[in-house]
């Protein structure tokens, strides 16, 4: 141990001739582990919040989308699904068509976007067939008043919004072709509401309907041809290096693939920027703990000027008279650092073990504030307080270096 950081931790402990100094200390590490402290809960909890966007978006999506550029349909996907579930880290792939139209029961008509899927395999790209909240997952035929209507799953909302509580309604798909002109009429098709589904996306669950692949096929006039192939990994951050593989297997164009932040990146931005941008202001309460920092620091060198001066006289150099300071400022940014983050952590984790702070269901589809700390956000926070006092300390720490050794005990 040098004698700077000997000497820094004996004025730290050393009892001062004004108390306010002290006071002042004290004020600068409780305001750095508040700081700590808050910068830990509000990450961790942007953490759960996107963890649990993320999670809701992929119960409805897969990870990889392989299309055709424009909107050309795939004509040869039974030959693309067996080549593309041969690369490793495969864990699901899917056919589906996507369209829009109108959707109408009894009682009401609503816009709807129709995903025709595949009852054998949709499972493995998402979790439709396991988010069933009334009735079965079921897009086969069925026999209802002598005639033979094929399976509609509905989203739980738009359910709703057509007056459908239960299973067992009649429901008509409205699909206007797309090669039709002005006079073109509609293609008219009925269903059997088989299941209401609720993926707990409130975007999904308002205007998705499900109908099996082959109903889709007939109703769309789109024979052996489907939208894209949804794929999904076994680890959706590969999801990027995956896709430039799948590319380059299948021949690249007419082929493009699409990632799951791709097709959300609008979203998932916007939650980056939220992040950093809460980051850096509750940052501005480590800055206040830092004046607090300097002001006592100052206050320290006006007190022991007389001490300064006997050091330098010995042969301290300005280096180590500098140093001295260095360290006293980044002992309080580490003690608050330390216990900003103990209190940090600990509250994180009791909300993620209890669900302490409790949210109405209704509203945000989920019932507890949600919580996902990492040692990344841990580490650069404290990082953060701990630069942020270092450089509080350097003026007073400077000013300190600068004391002449006569003029420091010329009156003492």
């Amino acid at each position: 141990m040098g004698y700077e950081s000997f000497i820094a931790k004996r004025y730290f402990r050393a009892k001062r001739k004004t108390g306010f100094i002290s006071i002042i200390t004290y004020v600068s590490i409780i305001g750095v582990m508040i700081g700590v402290a808050a910068l830990d809960i509000v990450l961790s909890s942007f953490n759960g919040f996107e963890d649990e966007v993320r999670t809701r978006l992929f119960n409805a999506d897969a990870h990889i989308q392989l299309r055709k550029y424009y909107v050309d349909g795939i004509q040869e996907y039974h030959q693309l699904m067996d080549t593309v579930s041969t690369l490793p880290h495969v864990a699901g792939i899917s056919p589906v068509i996507v369209r829009e139209g109108v959707i109408r029961s009894r009682d009401n008509n609503q816009p709807v976007v129709v995903r025709a899927v595949d009852p054998v395999t949709v499972g493995t790209v998402n979790d439709v067939p396991r988010s069933i909240v009334n009735g079965e997952f079921n897009l086969g035929m069925k026999t209802v008043e002598g005639r033979e209507l094929p399976g509609i799953i509905l989203g739980r909302y738009l359910a709703e919004s057509l007056m459908i509580f239960s299973a067992g309604e009649i429901v008509t798909l409205f699909i206007i072709p797309q090669e039709a002109n002005i006079f073109s009429p509609p293609r008219v098709k009925q269903f059997y509401v088989t299941g209401i589904s609720e993926i707990g996306f409130y975007e999904y669950d308002k205007v998705m309907a499900y109908v099996s692949l082959e109903s889709g096929q007939k109703l769309f006039d789109m024979p052996n041809v489907v939208s894209w192939i949804e794929i999904k990994l076994d680890d959706y951050n590969l999801a990027g290096k995956v896709a430039l593989e799948i590319e380059k297997m299948v021949g690249g164009y007419p082929f493009v693939t699409k990632t799951w932040f791709e097709l959300n990146r609008s979203l998932y931005s916007w939650m980056t920027i939220e992040k950093w941008g809460a980051f850096l202001i509750l940052c501005l309460i480590i800055m206040v703990a830092a004046f607090n920092i300097v002001s006592s620091l100052i206050m320290i060198v006006m007190e022991k000027t007389r001490e300064i001066g006997i050091l330098k006289s010995m042969g301290a150099t300005s280096r180590g008279i500098m140093q001295i300071f260095l360290f006293e400022g980044i002992i309080v940014g580490m003690i608050g650092t330390a216990l900003g983050s103990a209190i940090g952590f600990t509250v994180c984790y009791l909300q993620q073990t209890f669900g302490l702070l409790r949210l109405p269901p209704d509203v945000y589809l989920i019932d507890k504030l949600p919580m996902k700390m990492q040692a990344f956000d841990f580490l650069m926070i404290a990082a953060a307080a701990i630069i942020l006092c270092l450089v509080a300390s350097v003026y007073p720490a400077y000013k300190a270096s600068r004391l002449e050794p006569v003029e420091a005990i010329r009156y003492e």
